[in-house]
């Protein structure tokens, strides 16, 4: 007997029950203006998870002089890397075509799942990415945040802002989040093939290799116990071990410092300018935490750092791009998935 046949006469269409996953990144402007740069930039900074100072101390601090100057300097930043073509960041641009591969992968292998993919701050936003999967007809969804290392202020919060959406909602799906893969062997093998496959293009032998993670201040780790310092190392640790490098050709650091205190050592810049101080005159980079180009990929180190590499003595920086929509971490991001969905399908 079909549900149809059991329903009232104006009893609203019941939509057949469908599985969800929804790909969560950080975010992005929607333009590289002051006014949207800032509009940015005010909830990026306004997050708990991200800056923890009192309110009463930060906001009027963030309100005034930060977000009075820096959207001009980080506008700059993000014209230099824009999508002109479609007008975007190219986080938007390859987090869409993610899910967009994602929803392609899943149809030839599982019926019934919808992909989706939403922003922590801007556009497009999770509540939006949520709500379209339930008028889709999802009862059940899988939340996946696009970022290898777990860190309470990039997993936690885009996984918050689930929650915070569920909260309004009568009826809710049932949800899951995915754990991180820091430590995964899909993942290891994804990212040392991609080295494998750029390092032999590069015009010369590279004889340094630098692993670079975005930064944390380091009282999350001393004070709070987040994990992201560890797993970020971990990872480091099982790329070289895979590729078999030698310990004193490679070097883990961190970037993207803000703020007078002390972040999470070595810092990716001061590692770099000694290394050319060093004699080191070709190097490779490589940022294993970001699962799509960014600005702090494409102009913090791929134009900013690397200019001031070749200043500093240096002769050549073979930037190890992003996984981004490549086929391999296609496949590799579905076959995690797939295993976060055991039960359901």
């Amino acid at each position: 007997m079909s549900t149809s046949s059991v329903l009232p006469a104006d009893h609203p269409p019941v939509k057949k029950p469908k599985i969800g996953i929804l790909l969560l990144n950080l975010g992005t402007p929607d333009a590289t203006d002051y006014w949207s740069m800032r509009r940015y930039l005010s909830e990026f900074l306004s997050d708990k998870r991200v800056i923890d100072y009192p309110s009463w101390f930060w906001q009027p601090l963030l309100q005034g002089i930060i977000l009075t100057s820096r959207p001009f300097r980080s506008g700059k930043a993000y014209k230099s890397i824009w999508n002109m073509e479609e007008n975007e960041s190219p986080l938007k641009t390859f987090t869409r075509a993610q899910c967009d591969k994602l929803s392609d992968w899943f149809e030839g292998r599982h019926q019934d799942i919808e992909v989706e993919w939403g922003m922590r701050y801007g556009n497009p936003s999770t509540d939006l990415a949520l709500k379209s999967l339930q008028d889709r007809g999802c009862t059940r969804i899988l939340c996946f945040a696009l970022y290898p290392q777990y860190s309470a202020a990039t997993t936690a919060t885009a996984y918050d802002k689930v929650f915070d959406y569920l909260q309004q909602q009568v009826w809710q799906p049932a949800v899951r989040t995915a754990q991180p893969y820091h430590d995964d062997p899909l993942y290891i093998q994804t990212l040392a093939a991609s080295i494998e496959a750029q390092l032999s293009q590069a015009e010369k032998p590279v004889d340094h290799m630098v692993v670079s993670f975005h930064g944390l201040p380091k009282r999350y780790l001393t004070e709070k116990g987040d994990p992201y310092h560890c797993q970020c190392q971990k990872t480091s640790r099982l790329l070289r071990e895979y590729l078999q490098w030698p310990e004193e050709y490679w070097t883990t650091v961190f970037q993207s410092r803000f703020g007078p205190e002390e972040w999470l050592q070595p810092y990716a810049e001061e590692t770099v300018l000694k290394l050319a101080a060093d004699g080191k005159k070709n190097i490779a980079l490589i940022s294993p935490g970001f699962a799509s180009e960014c600005v702090e990929t494409l102009e913090e180190l791929n134009i900013e750092l690397r200019e001031k590499f070749i200043e500093a003595g240096g002769e050549n920086l073979t930037y190890i791009p992003c996984l981004n929509d490549s086929n391999a971490h296609i496949m590799m991001l579905g076959r995690l998935i797939e295993n976060e969905l055991a039960g359901w399908i």
